[in-house]
């Protein structure tokens, strides 16, 4: 099943905290892709798989269709492929997608963004509860995925590239600001987010009959 990667591959990028200007030497490549299985794999029973590890270390795919779904889900981390600034490899479909990702954008994104960074937070205040210890790397992304959220909601722009503030953000990594302090950070972006939601321009439900018909046209190109 790994050639569907190998050889049908229509977009990879690079995400995590490379993607994010957050890295440092020992950083990981996490790779993040999209891959189209031809159209006549799924007259069989036995379908293409939907998602798909490897080859490489680190290595994600999703087939075109389950990442249409979650995207129109407003899944943060799927959002993040098609913004993603570091692209290794795009094709025709590739193109296609990309040029449709503003379909994917709704108001659904403020309780997506929300619900990630909500969570987030009480994995670390459980942990600070019971043991005393603090997730510093969870919790500075709890802070950027907060971040995030009212960048798109108010830009209409999935944000990834958070170098501009990589000190501040690195330092909470790093453990030098107190949990209190960034608890207190993580609760003012939280009443931004909600703020920025009561005001987005961002339509109330995603584009679904624009992402139908390049999924439509990308399963004619692989028609073969």
């Amino acid at each position: 099943m790994i050639e569907l990667v190998e050889r049908h591959t229509a977009l990879a990028v690079v995400v995590g905290s490379r993607a994010y200007g957050l890295d440092g030497p020992e950083s990981d490549h996490d790779r993040r892709g999209v891959f189209v299985a031809p159209t006549r794999d799924f007259w069989t029973l036995d379908k293409p798989p939907t998602h798909l590890d490897g080859p490489a270390e680190e290595q994600f795919s999703w087939e075109i269709e389950r990442f249409c779904t979650l995207a129109l889900q407003a899944n943060p981390t799927v959002l993040e492929v098609l913004w993603s600034p570091l692209v290794s490899f795009r094709n025709e479909d590739g193109d296609a997608l990309v040029g449709v990702r503003d379909a994917f954008l709704s108001r659904r994104v403020a309780e997506t963004y929300g619900n990630y960074a909500r969570d987030q937070l009480g994995k670390v205040a459980n942990r600070h509860e019971k043991t005393g210890e603090i997730n510093f790397k969870q919790a500075m992304h709890m802070v950027r995925l907060l971040m995030a959220g009212v960048h798109v909601l108010r830009t209409g722009e999935v944000l990834v590239d958070v170098s501009d503030r990589r000190d501040e953000l690195l330092a909470i990594k790093r453990g030098e600001r107190p949990w209190d302090e960034v608890s207190a950070w993580a609760g003012r972006l939280q009443d931004e987010l909600a703020d920025a939601a009561a005001s987005t321009r961002l339509p109330q439900a995603p584009d679904r009959p624009a992402v139908d018909r390049v999924l439509v046209a990308v399963r004619e190109r692989n028609l073969r």
